[in-house]
């Protein structure tokens, strides 16, 4: 069985009691809206005009030991939840169970992968330290900002925003066994960066740093120039640059600010470089700079969960 994200599942499915007898026999995965939380901590679903419940101790894997707290639950209102079917009466609520589809794609597909497996995701929230992600019916795992991309970013939410697909690597766990990802990896070493790039053009790029010796522009998630201070800018403000020179041997862009831009919603595409679904290891600088800029990732089984 593949395992999505919630609201990620391509499939969608007219219910009838029939096909949820069936699903409960096979144990299939399905997915619909929670419309409601009630006072008593239960989800509830309409699917396709028959009611449905998941009882407050299904509706998380973790809820019976005290690790999910019930707001988690609350904001699954309005928002697809995946579940197995439990019960299915000839007339009144089914019982479905969220748990259940956790647990199991966490023993099925989860707790099998290893660290440089990737893995695709959905973007569920954003902090100041990362961005949370939905690795598989709703288990989450934390995207930390330092591992969004080579370039620094003030906020997460400079480089993915709520709602969005994206891939990842599985980087390790931490010490409650939760996932931890990265991205970076995925998205290019400087000279494959570098090489969409051409001394003489002018390019859009946003302001990352302000030095008392320059001003940091990227060009890409992966890949920034140093451009000489201009009055008046600041950072997460998009520019227009002129590409004045490419040093591969130093791994150094040379740019001049022409004019900002004004749009506060712009956001550089993730292009992905490596289409592998495992990576070894992986080094970001050039062979000519001589500099040292790699992750290396384990090949032990990580811990289950």
């Amino acid at each position: 069985m593949k395992y999505f994200a919630e609201g990620a599942n391509p499939e969608t499915m007219l219910f009838t009691r029939e096909s949820l007898r069936r699903a409960q026999r096979t144990g299939a995965i399905l997915e619909s809206r929670a419309l409601s939380f009630d006072a008593g901590k239960n989800l509830h679903f309409d699917l396709s005009g028959i009611p449905a419940i998941i009882p407050h101790l299904e509706c998380a894997d973790g809820i019976a030991e005290g690790t999910v707290r019930d707001i988690a639950l609350v904001t699954r209102v309005g928002r697809p939840c995946c579940f197995t079917v439990l019960e299915v009466p000839d007339e009144g609520p089914v019982i479905l169970s969220r748990a259940n589809a956790q647990k199991r794609c966490k023993a099925e597909y989860l707790n099998l992968l290893t660290p440089g497996d990737v893995l695709s995701c959905k973007v569920t929230h954003i902090e100041p330290f990362g961005a949370f992600c939905d690795i598989g019916c709703g288990v989450c795992a934390l995207l930390p900002i330092d591992s969004l991309s080579v370039s620094r970013i003030a906020s997460p939410s400079d480089r993915v925003a709520v709602g969005q697909e994206i891939e990842c690597i599985l980087k390790s766990r931490d010490a409650e066994g939760r996932f931890v990802l990265t991205m970076k990896e995925l998205l290019g070493t400087w000279e494959e960066n570098a090489s969409l790039f051409e001394a003489g053009e002018t390019v859009v790029g946003v302001v990352r740093s302000i030095e008392n010796y320059g001003v940091f522009v990227e060009l890409a998630p992966n890949l920034a120039g140093l451009a000489e201070c201009v009055p008046g800018l600041s950072k997460g403000q998009l520019v227009s640059v002129y590409i004045k020179s490419i040093l591969p041997e130093r791994m150094k862009i040379k740019l001049a600010v022409l004019r900002v831009i004004e749009d506060k919603n712009f956001r550089f595409p993730l292009r992905i470089f490596n289409e592998a679904r495992h990576i070894d290891h992986w080094v970001y600088a050039s062979c000519a700079s001589g500099k040292k800029i790699e992750t290396s990732f384990s090949s032990a089984p990580a811990q289950a969960i």
